[in-house]
């Protein structure tokens, strides 16, 4: 069994790679080669929680466990193990990993919704999975010109000088979150945020946008009024996103679950939307036990490779 570092894991999963790995993972997701189970929470007194979810990808299966308090931090484990057998592989620090994996999810769901001469993107946030999305947006989209807006100055600030010189396109701080989303073809909300951080008005037609910061029941991003209006709305699962998706919680009614796609059947070809220029999309991003398997089956296969990683042997006496 090896066990994976964070370094190691950011080192032996770029990008590129990583939405490769995901595309292929809803592939077979979509012939029923894959599976996923939903997140679940168990929840302490005193704030601490233990948030865990299992997957499946070919010839690998797993979960990913993590918890978090609200004073303390967060601490991300995945758990790889061979499908042939249930012999355990890998374990792996997953922080890096679920950063890089949630970007990965939005460029895929970019590059398959967003207009083709899409050029200028839009990022609420600047926090620790803003960084990725960007950096995904730029992968599958010629970018000219980015725009940035949080609450802090001095964070967008830092963050669009550090994203200019990372990803060597522009990248502008604005002074509000109004002209960050109107002056975007594609839009990213990456935030913690309760309640709204935009307003309906401010999104243009055309837009494609990629929330990816709530995945709790009671947390949203984008108003009520703005889901009513967007043209096609994809998800990575309905079955999950009736869990935890605040933002079509909240923002949808009963019969209107039934208009809901899936990533998969975008993958697959057998969907498409983006039917005219003036078409608003969303992909609302909740992230899956079975990206995280994809992507720790590829990062131990790299680090045996490359002959990376500390092997470890459980003990089960």
């Amino acid at each position: 069994m090896l066990f994976l570092t964070e370094s190691e894991v950011r080192r032996l999963l770029p990008m590129a790679d990583a939405i490769r790995i995901l595309r292929q993972a809803f592939e077979r997701l979509g012939r029923a080669e894959a599976a996923n189970q939903p997140r679940q929470r168990l929840i302490l007194p005193g704030g601490s929680v233990l948030h865990y979810m299992a997957g499946s990808d070919g010839k690998y299966f797993g979960a990913k466990v993590y918890s978090t308090h609200p004073r303390h931090g967060a601490h991300f484990l995945v758990l790889l193990y061979r499908a042939e057998d249930a012999k355990p592989l890998a374990l792996l620090q997953a922080n890096y990993l679920g950063q890089i994996r949630t970007g990965a999810a939005s460029g895929l769901a970019t590059d398959l919704m967003a207009a083709p001469g899409a050029d200028t993107a839009g990022i609420i946030g600047s926090g620790f999975q803003a960084m990725s999305q960007l950096e995904a947006v730029a992968s599958v989209r010629p970018l000219r010109l980015a725009r940035v807006w949080s609450r802090n100055p001095e964070r967008r600030r830092a963050f669009a000088e550090e994203c200019s010189n990372r990803l060597h396109i522009p990248v502008k701080a604005s002074a509000t979150a109004e002209h960050t989303v109107r002056e975007a073809q594609i839009l990213v909300t990456a935030t913690n945020a309760r309640e709204p951080v935009l307003e309906a008005g401010w999104v243009s037609p055309g837009t494609h946008i990629n929330a990816i910061g709530s995945n709790q029941a009671n947390r949203r991003e984008l108003p009520p009024d703005l889901i009513r209006k967007i043209d096609h709305i994809v998800v990575d699962s309905i079955e999950q996103s009736r869990m935890e998706s605040g933002d079509l919680l909240m923002g949808l009614k009963d019969d209107d679950w039934i208009r809901l796609l899936e990533l998969k059947e975008l993958v697959s070809g057998s969907v498409k939307v983006r039917h005219n220029p003036q078409e608003i999309t969303l992909f609302k991003s909740n992230g899956l036990a079975l990206e995280d398997v994809a992507s720790a089956g590829f990062v131990y296969e790299r680090a045996l490779e490359l002959g990376l990683g500390r092997p470890i042997t459980p003990s089960y006496s």
